[in-house]
């Protein structure tokens, strides 16, 4: 099997160079290094550090590069969850649980915490109309109030929210 070595400079200064083996075959670098640090342009790169040029792959998602000059921003947390009997969440992501706080009346609890509360949630439900109480939203977590065409609560089967900040 043939291997590629990385060389740097005693001193410190000069170039690193990658040269690939003698094949003709695709290979694949491993990152990060044994310590677990991985550095891009010179820093390590963190939460808040490094950057990339060109499409972005994280497992098996492709991360592709926004058009344009306004940022890309992702999703906080999502859910999906039965709102009816027993509430369920059938799939969800940093959504720790939801709370049953009456006929009609949900909350989603988050995993981790928003920075603030001044984050963009949405919801839907399957049928009936519903309304965000975004007066209620907090960093933990985040309400709605589902009801009929009569105004009444009522529950519903499906709920789904996201939040974006």
């Amino acid at each position: 099997m043939s291997k590629i070595s990385l060389t740097g400079n005693a001193s410190g200064t000069g170039t690193l160079t990658i040269a690939a083996p003698n094949t003709n075959t695709d290979r694949t670098l491993n990152l990060p290094d044994a310590a677990g640090t991985l550095f891009v342009s010179g820093q390590a790169l963190s939460a808040t550090t490094g950057s990339f040029s060109g499409d972005v792959t994280l497992g098996s998602s492709v991360l592709a590069t926004p058009s344009g000059s306004a940022p890309s921003y992702t999703c906080r947390a999502w859910v999906n969850f039965n709102g009816t009997g027993t509430v369920a969440i059938r799939a969800s992501g940093n959504v720790s649980s939801i709370t049953d706080l009456g006929t009609g009346l949900y909350q989603a609890n988050f995993s981790t915490a928003m920075p603030d509360a001044n984050y963009s949630v949405v919801w839907s439900t399957d049928y009936w109309f519903w309304m965000p109480n975004a007066s209620t939203n907090t960093t933990t977590s985040s309400r709605i109030t589902t009801v009929n065409t009569a105004a009444a609560s009522v529950d519903v089967a499906l709920v789904c929210m996201s939040v974006f900040r």
